[in-house]
């Protein structure tokens, strides 16, 4: 005798959640294509958010302190105003490392061009 389980799917919960995976992977490339003019972190949130690439501060802190210490990021405190703010730029390493992932992401992109339109 043969069972089939029967699962129920939401779907739009279940799009939502790989949207998600999918575009975890793509917030360092996008930081790192914007970060070629100094940001302080929230106003990468918003120039992000403006770009459609949503990411919670709890998420983009922690990935700037790892860019930096990577050695991808470099970091300035500025001062000059009523609130210090650290402002974050691409370094040389960084932008070498955001030039081969755009490849990456060309290739990527074809690859999955090709692969829907045979679905």
């Amino acid at each position: 005798m043969v069972h089939s389980i029967v699962w129920r799917v939401d779907t739009a919960e279940a799009i939502a959640s790989q949207a998600q995976e999918l575009r975890r992977g793509t917030v360092v490339l996008a930081c790192l294509a914007l970060l070629t003019t100094p940001q302080y972190g929230y106003a990468l949130l918003e120039t992000l958010d403006a770009a459609g690439v949503a990411v919670d501060g709890n998420t983009l802190y922690p990935l700037l302190r790892r860019l930096e210490k990577q050695g991808l990021l470099t970091s300035e405190w500025n001062t000059d105003e009523s609130r210090p703010r650290k402002f974050y730029r691409i370094s040389a390493a960084g932008a070498a490392v955001r030039d081969g992932l755009i490849g990456e992401w060309h290739d990527l992109v074809d690859t999955i061009d090709r692969l829907t339109k045979e679905a």
